[in-house]
């Protein structure tokens, strides 16, 4: 998982579009985004062998942002997974967000970064790979045996 974060990305048109610009050129698939409202923050999963030129094209591209500091860093955090919980239960049922989130949290997994498509079908959590199965099973139990 790569992300660019700064207070001076804030408000500041072009710096998503500028990102995946430089992922792009890389040839990288982008399988997950997630962005904080504030703006300070952008991740996004890709596949690990691309991390090191995903990063450096990023830097490049952001060289005049990272220098005057509106952009603090360009990092990775490595030996992520996205477990995901697909079904058409998950756009009218109130709550369900709710209790995965509580199954992780009872479980101790750390949700490291959160997406949910616009259809509301799916929602996609990163979590350290070493919580991968565990998670799973977390959240087949709360959803579809507790339901």
């Amino acid at each position: 998982m790569i992300a660019v974060e700064g207070r001076g990305m804030m408000g500041v048109p072009g710096i998503a579009a500028r990102t995946f610009a430089a992922v792009a050129r890389q040839g990288a698939s982008v399988l997950m985004i997630s962005q904080a409202s504030s703006e300070q923050s952008i991740c996004f999963v890709i596949p690990s062998n691309a991390e090191v030129s995903v990063i450096q094209s990023i830097e490049k591209e952001m060289e005049l942002e990272l220098a005057r500091r509106d952009i603090d860093r360009v990092w990775a955090m490595e030996d992520v997974v996205i477990v995901t919980a697909v079904g058409a239960g998950l756009r009218h049922t109130p709550g369900i967000s709710g209790k995965i989130f509580s199954a992780l949290g009872d479980a101790e997994i750390n949700v490291i970064a959160i997406a949910q498509g616009s259809s509301e079908y799916s929602i996609s959590i990163v979590v350290a790979a070493k919580d991968a199965d565990h998670a799973m099973q977390q959240i087949h139990q709360e959803v579809i045996l507790n339901g």
